[in-house]
């Protein structure tokens, strides 16, 4: 990717979620959601290395990751709505995705262990796909991560983990459930792991690289931690964080005026315009897509 299209993958995240948390309130979308708001470069830049033959495994969290896949947005919107359009026919939801070979599941960890044993199948086929699965901080206090790694480094699963460590598990602050380092928690398994601390897409996109080619070429695993922030609420309204802490954490952190400053006006003004249009589009058609019959829900 260019500059440009890293700008226009990250801008149409950010438009897709805001979109998402503007609209809950009407009533329009069903269940709950979680936004990634701020967590748009670990997407672009770890999915920007993804091969087609590859899987990836999102968590609750997990609509970023389903749109740098290059899922459909109105299929997304419509799933959001229960619509038959939705990517799983409107039955899934916001945390329970497939499209393709992308995965997600609102179990805490539970995606973890299913990843790592893809990977394995994967490999004793004499595949070289590689498995993506995303994690977050919260996830590290479910013992089932822990079996995962072990067996993934025993066996030599070739997974790419990426912890995104947005500093907050709902309301509560890392340093109140965590002990120790993140990435001493690979190291206990012989998993060799890269520590960023960086909102820079670019960045992101260098270093996953390369981490995802030791994946493939090795049949081994290996791990991202992305030190990370969350702009939004953890799911729609529940943030108990101060305003000043939010507007001081955006000013600093965030991912689309970092790669803005790489564009000049022009190229800028000329990707918000089309990726505002095709969100709008996008929400507009699932809103006018039709809703299951009850008996396809038995199907």
């Amino acid at each position: 990717m260019d500059d440009t299209e890293f700008y226009r993958e990250l801008y149409r995240i950010r438009r897709f979620e805001e979109t998402v948390l503007e609209q809950f309130p009407s009533g329009v979308f069903a269940g709950t959601t979680h936004t990634c708001l701020g967590q748009e470069a670990n997407a672009v830049g770890v999915l920007a290395s993804m091969q087609e033959q590859d899987v990836v495994f999102s968590s609750h969290r997990g609509h970023g990751h389903f749109l740098a896949y290059g899922g459909d947005m109105q299929a997304l919107f419509a799933e959001l709505m229960g619509k038959a359009s939705g990517i799983c026919g409107g039955r899934g939801g916001s945390q329970h995705l497939h499209w393709r070979y992308f995965y997600s599941n609102g179990v805490q960890g539970g995606i973890v262990p299913v990843a790592t044993g893809i990977a394995l199948a994967e490999k004793f086929q004499g595949n070289d796909s590689v498995v993506f699965v995303f994690l977050g901080d919260g996830t590290l206090g479910e013992g089932v991560v822990y079996e995962a790694f072990n067996m993934a480094s025993l066996w030599g699963a070739p997974v790419l983990y990426v912890l995104e460590n947005n500093r907050i598990a709902q309301t509560t602050p890392v340093e109140l459930t965590l002990a120790g380092g993140m990435a001493a928690r690979f190291a206990a398994f012989d998993i060799p792991s890269l520590e960023m601390e960086t909102s820079d897409v670019r960045l992101i996109f260098d270093s996953a690289a390369g981490l995802v080619d030791q994946v493939r070429r090795a049949r081994q695993p290996r791990a991202l931690i992305l030190h990370t922030h969350r702009f939004g609420p953890h799911s729609k309204g529940d943030d108990t964080r101060s305003e000043e802490e939010l507007e001081r954490i955006r000013a600093r952190y965030d991912p689309l005026a970092i790669q803005a400053g790489r564009l000049d006006s022009e190229q800028r003004l000329e990707v918000e315009i089309l990726v505002d249009w095709d969100v709008r589009s996008a929400f507009e058609g699932a809103l006018d897509d039709p809703y299951p019959e009850p008996d396809s829900l038995w199907k």
